[in-house]
């Protein structure tokens, strides 16, 4: 069994290898988000949640090197945010709300999803798209109702929710490699 799963989470990875311009597009919008002193802004639920969180705590801590921390918030790290939303607006609103009043337009929205059905997603993104805010949806299966409302979008190719959430994983810490040596005016590898 391990051997199978190894071998469908590496043959979910070889495929992202068709998606390198896609992947220089959503480290070049972070780099320029940084530069300009703008935020990070990551969102997900369950699994995506972790990438999200995980992706945040990189930029504002540290990833390889030392560095200066660079801006970054978790929509989804605050839970006193999201029962004071959810209880007023509803689930689906928990982060659209954040983004309308957190959001600048120097500001990147990054989007977690495995199926990009999740409403509260979905909002996210229209809310950056009407305030100005540059988008990424990092995606799974068919992208689902989240495909093509980000400014960018990386869809992972696979059926598979585990693997999609391997690869978002990834993904996650390629763009942290290729942000920090890019900030830092270091090769990348």
């Amino acid at each position: 069994m391990l051997t199978k799963l190894i071998s469908e989470s590496c043959l979910t990875l070889q495929l992202l290898a068709k998606q390198e311009a896609t992947f220089e597009k959503i480290a070049a919008a972070m780099v320029a988000t940084l530069r300009s002193g703008g935020k990070v802004l990551t969102c997900g639920n369950g699994g995506s949640a972790a990438d999200a969180l995980h992706l945040a705590e990189e930029l504002v801590g540290r990833y390889r090197r030392e560095r200066p921390s660079w801006a970054a918030i978790c929509l989804n790290a605050d839970p006193t945010l999201l029962t004071c939303i959810g209880n007023d607006y509803g689930f689906d609103s928990v982060f659209s709300r954040q983004v309308e009043g957190l959001a600048g337009k120097n500001d990147l929205l990054i989007c977690f999803t495995t199926s990009g059905n999740s409403v509260n997603i979905l909002r996210a993104l229209d809310t950056a798209k009407t305030r100005g805010v540059k988008s990424v949806a990092l995606l799974g299966k068919t992208g689902g109702p989240a495909k093509g409302k980000a400014d960018i979008e990386l869809i992972v190719e696979g059926a598979d929710t585990a693997r999609i959430q391997e690869a978002h994983g990834f993904l996650l810490h390629a763009l942290l490699e290729r942000v920090e040596c890019e900030m830092l005016g270091l090769k990348s590898n």
